[in-house]
């Protein structure tokens, strides 16, 4: 090696063992490596340090725990030619969703320097989502980008110390460590290691990988591959949901693991020699975790660490075990008190929460065995997109309503026209919390459009290559007003139920550049992602007229009905949608009923009124005539028409009501899905359909 990279070449020596990387066990970090060795004495010493580490007590008690016998394993030393990351980056990264199970993702994580910090959780680093699927189509389906902290680097060190930690300059921790085009190699490389392994073993094997860019070829390599070792041993026909069926005080907040709840006793330990005093049941607290730790963990009701992300040792130790994990809290050893009553939360999305007492929760398991097909196709209603790749799991035909509303609120929080017209805002607080909301854009505008579309996308790819319709943005005046620097765009409306919200808006002059960012993040999730299974949704359409101006709007902005497969539905939610069925059938591809509004206006109240809501039901002899009409209307048509409104989710009655009537589908709340498709399914049995 060293005639051939030269006689000053480091050199990275690292154990492999014979019960390593098993797809059952991944023994994470159990055996030693050693990074930046010079010369053949340090080489040695190096690989005599590897054999004796099989033997450590930490390496003893892992294999104790797995049924592992301690003299059939051996161990073999890999020397590795050092890549330059102290120069540039490295990261691990998976051909899996880690968390979900999900298997057209691939996970990736990096940071600033050498590996170890990565591996082992000493930094909170940048994650990426990629789909798998259009990426081998050629598209650029990155769905994710979460900027982390990167706060230390590790380097090269002088010496007998062969490695060191040193701050990593601001202007980089702000910025992420590599770019788009390395992430898509990354995933593409990904996906050829799992189907290698895939295909030498016979069975899908998704796997877990580390790698790192060299700072001076600027060349990225994989420096390890093995099975991932939780996801792929779960049993794939029992789905468990985590319910958590109150709130309290948040203490703490990270990324969460294992979609989960623990709760517990803290016991905030900082430093490995005071494991001791941990008891059986309580929460870990700690800054971060190696494999000394590994005795306590498998004791722990949950874990909390200060530092790490998605892949790092307390995150993969913590799915080994099936423990909830919120790592990269940053401060939750000085945040949470020693012996305080702690819930941790792994159950509510992607950021895990640590909640102040113990919270009642429940835990929902499903069989997924034995579920019949039904004609009438069964959609869900999906909000949230960080639930989208574990929502996937259950048995619908795709998704029948996505609303924009909930990415818009909780993942942008600007209102669209405060981020066109920042340099316009009046208020200097929200101008300044804007500031920081978008620090990473220069164009505050690309913010709403990057994180629109990556909501869509997430839930697009969940259900790919099943249809999602995308309901575009459906807020009203006073919601509107509502989002930061919203009071400065929004008019003041008696009544903003049936006021300027819907179609009206996006052709108007004074929303229409708003709904341009629209029409660019659908552009992005359909056209640079390769997600086709899109289908947009206009709501609030009063008119055919009005229809023909937000096509035409769209068409400008490179969304064309029928161009790449695009159709385009819209909400029949409105009395006259049903009444012009045929004409609104002439400038749409589909209709989805949205019960809530059309009976609000059916009966003529105003369903946010507590003083009429006792008279609000979709079951309303009128309110089901309506129905009845529109869904004739539109098979006389031969356009689809289904349902994405709450009634057939609350009342089995109207959803035999619908099926009866010969509805295309049905979407439905998650939580209902399994029971209404059983229902529906005896239903169809019955009338022969």
């Amino acid at each position: 090696m060293c005639e051939r990279y030269g006689a000053g070449s480091s050199v990275a020596v690292r154990s492999s063992a014979t019960a390593e990387d098993l797809p059952e066990a991944s023994f994470a970090g159990q055996q030693e490596t050693y990074l930046n060795v010079h010369g053949t004495k340090a080489v040695l010493d190096a690989c005599h340090k590897c054999f004796a580490s099989l033997f450590t007590d930490r390496a003893i008690a892992y294999r104790q725990h797995n049924g592992f016998d301690h003299f059939d394993v051996a161990l073999s030393v890999g020397v590795q030619k050092m890549v330059r990351s102290d120069l540039a980056t490295s990261g691990v990264m998976f051909s899996i969703d880690t968390e979900s199970g999900f298997k057209d993702a691939a996970f990736i994580t990096g940071a600033y320097g050498l590996g170890e910090n990565v591996v082992q959780g000493a930094v909170n680093p940048d994650e990426f989502v990629v789909f798998k699927p259009t990426l081998k189509q050629g598209f650029k389906p990155i769905l994710e980008r979460r900027l982390g902290s990167k706060k230390i680097k590790m380097i090269y060190a002088g010496g007998a110390k062969l490695t060191e930690n040193v701050a990593v300059p601001e202007e980089l921790q702000q910025k992420f460590c590599i770019s788009d085009e390395d992430v898509l190699t990354l995933a593409r490389w990904a996906t050829t290691i799992e189907e290698h392994y895939s295909a030498v073993r016979g069975q899908y094997t998704p796997m877990d990988m580390e790698w790192a860019k060299d700072g001076i070829t600027g060349e990225l390599f994989i420096v390890q591959a093995r099975p991932e070792t939780v996801q792929s041993q779960k049993t794939a026909n029992i789905l468990r949901h985590f319910n958590l069926k109150e709130t309290g005080n948040v203490l703490a907040v990270g990324r969460s693991v294992g979609e989960m709840i623990g709760q517990g006793e803290a016991n905030v330990i900082l430093e490995v020699e005071q494991i001791k005093l941990f008891k059986p049941g309580q929460v870990l607290v700690t800054r971060r975790t190696d494999p000394d730790w590994e005795p306590i963990m498998k004791k722990a009701s949950a874990i909390v660490t200060d530092q790490g992300g998605r892949t790092c040792h307390a995150a993969i130790i913590a799915r080994e075990m099936g423990i909830p994990a919120v790592v990269g809290c940053g401060d939750a050893t000085e945040l949470i008190t020693l012996g305080q009553d702690v819930t941790v939360s792994c159950a509510e999305g992607e950021d895990g929460k640590i909640y102040e007492g113990l919270l009642d929760f429940e835990i929902q398991e499903t069989s997924l065995e034995n579920i019949p097909e039904t004609k009438t196709k069964i959609l869900m209603n999906v909000g949230d997109p960080e639930k989208a790749f574990s929502l996937s799991h259950l048995p619908a035909d795709g998704v029948g309503l996505a609303r924009l509303e909930f990415i818009i609120a909780n993942h942008i929080k600007a209102h669209p026209k405060a981020l066109i017209h920042f340099d316009e805002l009046e208020d200097l607080l929200v101008k300044k919390e804007i500031a920081e909301l978008t620090h990473l854009y220069e164009n505050k505008a690309d913010f709403f459009v990057d994180k629109l579309a990556s909501g869509i996308g997430m839930i697009a790819a969940a259900f790919y290559p099943k249809p999602v319709v995308v309901r575009m943005s459906d807020f009203k005046s006073n919601e509107y007003a509502n989002l930061l620097g919203g009071q400065q765009f929004e008019p003041k409306e008696e009544n903003p139920m049936i006021g300027w919200r819907g179609a009206s808006r996006y052709y108007d002059p004074n929303y229409v550049g708003a709904f341009a960012l629209e029409c660019k993040a659908f552009n992005i999730a359909r056209n640079e992602m390769g997600l086709t299974n899109i289908i947009p949704m206009i709501p609030f359409c009063r008119t055919p007229a009005e229809g023909r101006k937000v096509l035409a709007k769209m068409a400008k902005h490179g969304l064309k009905r029928g161009e790449n497969g695009l159709q385009v539905y819209v909400m029949c939610e409105l009395p006259s949608n049903v009444i012009l069925v045929d004409e609104f059938s002439d400038v749409f591809d589909g209709f989805s009923i949205g019960s809530n509004d059309l009976t609000q206006l059916t009966l003529g109240l105003d369903r946010d009124s507590a003083l009429v809501a006792h008279i609000f039901d979709e079951r309303n002899e009128a309110v089901k005539r309506m129905v009845e009409m529109a869904i004739a209307g539109a098979k006389k048509s031969n356009r689809k028409i289904g349902i994405c409104g709450q009634a057939p989710s609350d009342y089995p009655e109207f959803a035999e009501f619908l099926v009866k009537n010969g509805i295309d589908s049905i979407s439905l709340n998650p939580d209902s899905l399994l029971k209404t498709k059983l229902a529906i399914a005896a239903l169809e049995q019955n009338l022969n359909r």
